[in-house]
């Protein structure tokens, strides 16, 4: 019993990986909305940053990554857009009918896995919530000059957002969505 019990004291605490905080200041997550339906020709696609409010990531073994977004801070940029139309669809973003910020403030992302995919590159899974619905997604990162880029299509009806339809259907939001991100350490 005292063998064991030296062997185990010995062994020192478990390994873990040191996780350091992301800059949230210069990393990115972007979010493009496309239109489609019989008149999308008078609809607009959009623009929308989201800032990474507190983040963390591990580049050593086990690798990890985590992100929250405050839901209420996305911005739809749309320059061509007067400020007007703008002031609209970003009302719209956040209100009961899109995101619903009042009721799910988060948007939280959490590796997983994270498996290597070549030099400076990998595939990750993780777990996406959205408006109080979490799926599990996987896409690709590349690494290059110290900033982690990549982008994954995800659907609106997969955390149970109904895509936003103008005219019975003729103008509407498509259910995919591509979300861009680059992220510094």
């Amino acid at each position: 019993m005292g063998l064991l019990a030296f062997v185990i004291a010995a062994a020192g605490p478990p390994l873990s990986a040191e996780t350091r905080p992301i800059n949230v200041e210069q990393s990115t997550l972007t979010i493009f909305v496309y239109k489609s339906g019989l008149f999308s020709a008078f609809a607009d696609n959009h623009t929308v940053k989201a800032p990474v409010a507190t983040g963390s990531i591990s580049d050593e073994a086990p690798l990890s990554v985590e992100l929250t977004v405050h839901s209420s801070a996305l911005r739809v940029l749309d320059p061509d857009l007067s400020a007007d139309k703008r002031a609209d669809v970003q009302a719209r973003m956040l209100s009961a009918d899109v995101l619903d910020t009042a009721r799910f403030p988060e948007i939280t992302f959490g590796s997983t896995a994270i498996e290597p995919s070549g030099a400076g590159r990998w595939t990750v899974t993780g777990r996406l919530t959205v408006h109080g619905q979490t799926r599990s997604i996987t896409f690709p990162v590349a690494l290059a000059n110290g900033r982690y880029r990549g982008e994954v299509t995800i659907k609106q009806r997969d955390f149970g957002i109904e895509p936003i339809r103008i005219a019975g259907g003729a103008v509407k939001v498509k259910d995919e969505l591509k979300v861009q991100f680059d992220i510094v350490k």
